[in-house]
């Protein structure tokens, strides 16, 4: 399937989509030293934040999808050096509204990260003006 949307996003600072179908995907990043926030290698969570949010974008595949709201709850730390792996589904199709679910799992498949992200399909991208 052919990725529409957000094709510009950064591999190493957002991840690389893995696999793409209609209405879901599955995104992977691996975190590195930049990302930490202090001398243990805890991650940043907007780096995580950001892995869910691509891949429930992807899973919208839409050019003028935007995030208006998520629910998130971070479930575990993330190391820098692990890699991380995001799944997202859309779980409710309301039309120009989508809902989708986001889960973010390290290497030993344990849940850090579970969301759902509201995401909008606007008519057109949202920095064209009127």
């Amino acid at each position: 399937m052919e990725q529409r949307t957000h094709k510009l996003t950064s591999e190493r600072l957002v991840g690389k989509p893995i696999r793409l179908e209609p209405g879901k995907a599955e995104v992977e990043l691996l975190t590195t030293g930049e990302m930490a926030v202090d001398e243990h290698g805890l991650v940043h969570g907007g780096f995580t934040f950001g892995l869910a949010d691509y891949a429930a974008m992807l899973a919208v595949n839409e050019p003028t999808v935007v995030l208006g709201k998520a629910e998130v709850r971070f479930l575990k730390p993330v190391k820098a050096g692990e890699k991380l792996t995001a799944r997202a589904e859309v779980i409710e199709d309301l039309g120009r509204k989508k809902l989708v679910k986001a889960e973010v799992f390290n290497e030993k498949n344990e849940k850090v990260f579970e969301g759902t992200f509201h995401c909008y399909v606007l008519e057109r991208h949202v920095l064209e003006g009127d």
